[in-house]
């Protein structure tokens, strides 16, 4: 099986607690206004990725190095079947490795709607973000765009890793920035503006951004 992926990377510190590994699903059909993430939304974009490979990927991280698995996107509930199917093999890694790993997803769809139509997905997950971003409700708690979003525990694990942060307010925003040779990569979830104030910053250094993901 495969699964249409953005991109992935390692390590994350911003989308949940700890060293993370990042994976992008490509393909939203909810589209946000505000989304910072919209070269996700094209379906036929990305690229299609089979899962050995990314279990093969899983095993060169090195022992004790991964703290969690955030999987964002896109709409990773797009692909319900991929994405059940990449969680069974996450979940067989994790179970292999030193450490505890906790498997953590944002969703656009409601936590009525993924609880009613994917419950088997949900039973791989420790923690579930739901809800659409809203520009207008932004900021939102620790770990979300928009006060909307809810931060749904779903295991011991993602209890003892989640529950303080249900209602914590977010603290000092922090973005990182990454950048693979051809393209940076702003991950993270920015403050209202932020981007824009690091943009117009560049612009009085006489630097520029060619294309933007979140300006549509």
């Amino acid at each position: 099986m495969t699964v249409r992926l953005s991109r992935a990377h390692y390590p994350i510190t911003v989308l949940g607690p700890g060293r993370r590994l990042g994976l992008w699903f490509q393909g939203c059909s909810i589209g946000c206004h505000g989304c910072i993430a919209q070269d996700t939304w094209a379906p036929d974009a990305g690229v299609d990725v089979e899962l050995s490979d990314v279990e093969r990927w899983l095993r060169d991280l090195p022992a004790g190095a991964v703290d969690g698995v955030t999987i964002s996107g896109g709409e990773p509930f797009d692909q319900p079947e991929a994405l059940a199917a990449l969680l069974e093999r996450l979940d067989a890694w994790r179970s292999e490795r030193p450490e505890q790993i906790d498997l953590l997803c944002y969703t656009g769809r409601s936590t009525a709607v993924v609880r009613r139509r994917w419950p088997e997905v949900l039973a791989r997950l420790d923690a579930v973000i739901t809800g659409p971003f809203v520009a207008a409700a932004a900021p939102g708690r620790r770990w979300r765009g928009s006060a909307n979003q809810e931060l749904l525990p779903l295991s011991p694990l993602g209890r003892a890793r989640y529950e303080a942060d249900i209602d914590a307010e977010p603290g000092r925003t922090r973005m990182q920035l990454i950048n693979d040779g051809s393209t940076v990569y702003y991950v993270g979830i920015p403050a209202p503006g932020q981007l824009e104030r690091f943009e117009a910053a560049l612009a009085e250094r006489g630097l520029a951004h060619r294309e933007a993901s979140w300006r549509s």
